[in-house]
């Protein structure tokens, strides 16, 4: 996820346990943990709301797509041109 291998995650640990002390480090890990979750819910319903919100608004807002001048073409059945001018008969 963040490039961070076991090793790293090791010495990260150590140094934490050191640091903090060995009776504060799991409250610290819970709160870090539920503030995290927190965080997550939070913004995965942002996106859900803007997701939505675009959505709806879209479909409201959007005028149908006009029709490709090339479509008409392609609709329309083709007559037939002489392209030679019509000669009177003798």
């Amino acid at each position: 996820m963040f490039g961070i291998g076991t090793p790293e995650l090791i010495i990260i640990l150590i140094v934490a346990l050191l640091v903090i002390g060995p009776k504060k480090l799991p409250d610290i890990a819970k709160a870090l943990g539920r503030a995290l979750g927190e965080f997550r819910r939070a913004t995965d319903e942002l996106k859900e709301n803007i997701d939505l919100g675009s959505m709806e608004r879209w479909t409201q807002t959007t005028p149908p797509a006009p029709e490709h001048p090339a479509d008409k073409k392609a609709a329309e059945p083709e007559t037939a041109t002489d392209s030679t001018p019509d000669q009177k008969a003798e």
